[in-house]
């Protein structure tokens, strides 16, 4: 798996000098042991670190300095623990540079009944602190996420983790540089966008190269190299005994081996994070990249066809936030409209990450001729996916501004052998149904180029987008195409007023 750099959370909890040194004590002592208790459980990954109880604006201000200053930051979460007036926020809030979580718990999660008095209610009034800081985040129109209920409690903690490993990607994302070998496929629309904008927006920077660049890679990998990567292949999948037989399928193994090994020297080389390939840029390669996508996709990195940057992007983004489960590049590529039982095949030519077969099985290396590209036979990976709730995940830009569609499905066994079709497949229901999952992402300007994960939730991608300053629709078992449209109309004067 492709490393991401290391980040951390900062714990930031509000109070005020009224209450005395007492309380101020007491409320640091209270931080530190929900930060050692937040980090006990499995549920939050990404290291969470107290970082100060602040009471007046030059604090908070020159906290949240240091947050935007420190790489390792990748979002803060705030917690008012006293009454913390939010006056005092607004100078810190107006230059928040990272991910915010609001935070509405309190230390106890009982009220103590018989013991319960003044002192305990002005040490424990997070129930009205949390709303003061929340009318100004409200008022300051902070991009924030919000999280109530007891610390302690597992859905809580959950939501947390969920949220950082979001703010995590973000940062990450600042990161992500994309390597196109070839331009977009031609004459495609929704591949396209404003790069300049991306760098803008999410800090993504796409750099194309020709083929005869990867070309001159690719030339200079070993036979011993591509025995290693060969033995890689013999340890993780099925190799059929008539392709290790015959020379000539043998050959396009290896010929994937070698292409790999070059494509990720070139990667490495120039710090790219994400690349895309194009079967119409093709010069002096002997075989459409298949196997070699795949095996580096499973490796971490992101990847979009014919050119498309964007969904290459996306695809990292999304890997770095899973961890690099269970996530990869797709196309919605053909439907199934029995009555009653519409679903969508999901696949590509041959790019599909072998992250997300089915459990039990191994993924086969296969070598069929591809009808495009002109090319030798490639080999790639054949695989069924597994079944499970999943999320379906585009990014299209509008022109003036960038919108993730998402779409809540269930993944289904295949129960066609389907011995024709050599490629990796899922097959799936797209909630709420075809008809009303269809008509809405053709309303919001879906792709056909996709972003599939089991590891992610709806939740997870609507906090990526607003980390990000991004719209996001969702298309879940509550949809209906009229209500999308709505929401896309409305959504328009909201992002007008936002420029």
């Amino acid at each position: 798996m492709m490393k991401s750099e290391t980040y951390e959370i900062w714990f930031i909890t509000g109070s005020q000098h009224l209450y005395g040194p007492e309380t101020l004590d007491a409320v640091k002592a209270h931080s530190k042991d929900m930060v050692e208790g937040l980090q006990a459980g499995d549920a939050i990954t990404t290291p969470i670190r107290f970082k100060q109880v602040v009471t007046t604006s030059d604090e908070i201000l020159t906290l949240i300095r240091k947050a935007n200053s420190d790489e390792s930051c990748a979002g803060i979460i705030t917690w008012m623990h006293t009454f913390s007036p939010a006056k005092i926020w607004i100078a810190g809030l107006k230059a928040l540079q990272k991910p915010l979580l609001h935070l509405h718990t309190q230390y106890n999660a009982e009220i103590p009944w018989n013991d319960i008095d003044m002192d305990f209610m002005n040490l424990n009034q997070s129930a009205h602190g949390d709303r003061e800081f929340g009318f100004m985040t409200a008022r300051l129109d902070i991009p924030r996420k919000v999280v109530a209920g007891h610390w302690q409690q597992p859905h809580v903690q959950k939501r947390i983790g969920r949220w950082a490993k979001s703010a995590v990607s973000a940062s990450e994302g600042r990161k992500i540089k994309v390597a196109r070998f070839g331009d977009n496929m031609r004459n495609v629309a929704v591949t396209e966008g404003d790069k300049v904008e991306a760098e803008a927006v999410f800090g993504w920077i796409v750099q194309a190269h020709g083929i005869g660049d990867l070309v001159d890679y690719v030339d200079r990998v070993t036979e011993e190299q591509v025995d290693d990567v060969v033995k890689e292949y013999r340890g993780r999948y099925h190799i059929p005994e008539d392709i290790q037989n015959n020379k000539e399928k043998w050959d396009a193994v290896r010929e994937q081996a070698r292409i790999e090994a070059g494509m990720e020297a070139f990667l490495e080389e120039g710090g790219y994070t994400a690349f895309t390939t194009n079967f119409e840029d093709l010069h002096g390669m002997k075989q459409l990249p298949g196997l070699a996508v795949q095996r580096l996709m499973e490796k971490g990195y992101g990847f979009g066809g014919e050119g498309d940057w964007k969904t290459a992007a996306l695809v990292r983004a999304m890997k770095v936030m899973a961890e690099g489960r269970e996530t990869s590049f797709m196309e919605d590529y053909t439907y199934h409209l029995e009555e009653g039982r519409e679903r969508i095949l999901g696949s590509h030519m041959l790019e599909v990450c072998p992250t997300i077969h089915k459990p039990g099985s191994r993924p086969e290396i296969q070598v069929h001729p591809l009808s495009m590209g002109d090319r030798e036979d490639p080999s790639r990976l054949v695989f069924d996916s597994q079944a499970g709730r999943a999320v379906n995940a585009c990014i299209i830009d509008l022109g003036d501004r960038f919108r993730l569609v998402l779409n809540e499905v269930e993944a289904e066994d295949i129960k066609e052998d389907m011995p024709n079709l050599p490629v990796a497949r899922v097959l799936w229901d797209p909630k709420p149904n075809l008809q009303d999952a269809a008509e809405s992402w053709i309303l919001a300007g879906g792709a056909h180029h996709t972003c599939l994960t089991y590891a992610l939730t709806s939740e997870d991608l609507q906090d990526w987008a607003e980390i990000n300053g991004i719209e996001c629709i969702v298309i879940d078992e509550t949809s209906k195409p009229r209500e999308i449209q709505k929401e896309i109309r409305q959504n328009e004067y909201y992002w007008s007023k936002r420029k």
